[in-house]
């Protein structure tokens, strides 16, 4: 076995389900209910597949621009050796690893589609079309994950879109693939693809991509997919798809709002996520199907009473990232087992059962070229809430880190220091292998380390992670 968050063919289950599980089986009877593969989403169909895709990717475009390395890393990908290396690392879409691990850990994996049934009561539909009806003495956890959302388009269905399960799951490079959407998903996937074989064009209705992130960001991914070929299109919406099937010919023709035409063989829509709970039985305990769950920080369900029914991961909608359903686990799980012993959980900011950095100190990384990371507060976010902070940049490009990572890097660091607290509330670093600072920064924030003991946190040089030297000093010359 190797630790939390490892390969799902050997690793514990990644999906908040059974994270849940792990912590509420310390002392109690635990059934994890599963419809599909047990590790979910991030194993098979999202973080797994989506970043063995994009590995040699990153890697290939660092290379290039090392002197001595041989010229033959610039040549194209083999797209067949590294979608086997997908597949791989997706366990080839078998779960025994998974559920070899749930039996060890003394958990009952139960498999079969679940319904809420009342209070404290849940129904499986098993394979077999059997129904075996559960009854919890203590707690029921919801974490039935998310899905892609579709627009609304005449002959959608026709069409057959890709979704981020078809994009990441593929067997071949399309000729020409169209991505509909800007953030994370449509990016990413444009970048792994267009390095694949593909010919991408990237169609984003705002004016940018990463709309939610510091604008540089964008601006900087946007620019290394058109030098790679990428076709991006700002500020135009799809208006109309259709497929054509001529002979042999097999192909996606895409209206744009401006009145231009794309065609695809096919196309990608990475629009949005919407909550995987429309026949899950929510209706029996008086909340509407389909519906995202709203929770406390306790993870515990607000709409309905008694402290029985909690919501992990996605369908919370309290940040829609894996690393982070797996910390509301650990949250719900403790809460359960403390619930259970009759004990009041500890409340409040950053107490034990509280799940205070779903809105304090959330991490992420979008795996392009470059890589992007953030944590906390963007400065778009701050001044709508009103927060008085101090924006501070820094070119990564100037650290000397950074030229020995790749002579030609080009990067942005910001971070945001709450001018009363003197704490770092927002970090975002635009580069090659920034992903690796991000540690950092959230331990900054969600440890909320004041601005002048950071001056002790000693970078190792020549590092990239020299940044936070350089940013201290910015602040001080400014």
């Amino acid at each position: 076995m190797v630790p939390p968050g490892g390969h799902p063919a050997r690793s514990r289950p990644l999906r908040p389900g059974p994270g849940a599980a792990d912590h509420a089986a310390a002392g109690l009877s635990t059934v994890v209910v599963e419809s599909e593969l047990v590790g979910g989403e991030c194993s098979y169909w999202a973080c797994e597949p989506s970043k063995a895709l994009l590995r040699p990717v990153l890697l290939r475009a660092d290379a290039v621009h090392v002197p001595g390395i041989d010229p033959a890393v610039g040549n194209p990908l083999d797209t067949k050796a590294v979608l086997a290396h997908r597949d791989r690392m997706s366990a080839d879409w078998k779960d025994d690893g998974q559920v070899e691990w749930l039996e060890s850990a003394g958990i009952t994996l139960l498999r079969g589609h679940g319904r809420l049934a009342g209070e404290r009561e849940v129904s499986v539909e098993t394979p077999d079309g059997s129904t075996v009806r559960l009854r919890a003495r203590h707690a029921v956890a919801v974490c039935t994950g998310s899905r892609a959302a579709l627009p609304e388009l005449p002959g959608l269905e026709d069409v057959r879109p890709w979704t981020s399960r078809e994009a990441t799951t593929a067997g071949a490079a399309p000729r020409r693939l169209a991505v509909v959407g800007a953030g994370v998903v449509g990016v990413e996937m444009a970048t792994a693809w267009q390095a694949l074989g593909s010919h991408v064009t990237l169609v984003a209705r705002e004016g940018g991509l990463l709309p939610r992130m510091e604008p540089f960001a964008g601006e900087l991914v946007a620019e290394r997919l058109r030098e790679a070929g990428a076709d991006v299109r700002f500020g135009v919406s799809v208006t109309e798809v259709r497929r054509l099937r001529d002979g042999q010919a097999d192909e996606v023709r895409i209206t744009l709002s401006d009145g231009d035409e794309v065609v695809a063989d096919e196309i990608l829509f990475a629009t949005g996520r919407a909550p995987r709970s429309a026949d899950i039985g929510l209706e029996t305990v008086g909340l509407g199907p389909g519906e995202w769950l709203t929770t406390d920080d306790s993870l515990t369900v607000t709409a309905v009473p008694g402290d029985w029914l909690y919501a992990v991961g996605d369908v919370n909608r309290r940040a829609l990232f894996t690393h982070q359903g797996k910390y509301q686990a650990r949250i719900a799980g403790a809460v359960i087992v403390a619930r259970s012993r009759g004990e009041r959980p500890a409340t409040g900011r950053w107490a034990p059962h509280s799940a205070t950095a779903d809105g304090e100190a959330v991490p992420g990384v979008v795996f392009t070229d470059p890589e992007i990371a953030t944590v906390g507060l963007t400065a778009a976010e701050a001044e709508r809430a009103g927060r008085d902070v101090e924006i501070v940049d820094y070119e990564l490009g100037n650290l000397a880190g950074a030229v020995q990572y790749r002579p030609d890097y080009r990067g942005r660091a910001r971070v945001l220091i709450d001018r009363e607290r003197e704490v770092v509330v927002g970090a975002t670093f635009a580069g090659p292998g920034v992903g690796e600072l991000l540690y950092s920064a959230t331990m900054a924030i969600a440890g909320e380390v004041p601005v002048e003991r950071l001056w002790h946190a000693v970078p190792a040089f020549p590092t990239i992670s020299e940044v936070w030297l350089r940013l201290l000093e910015t602040r001080t010359d400014a």
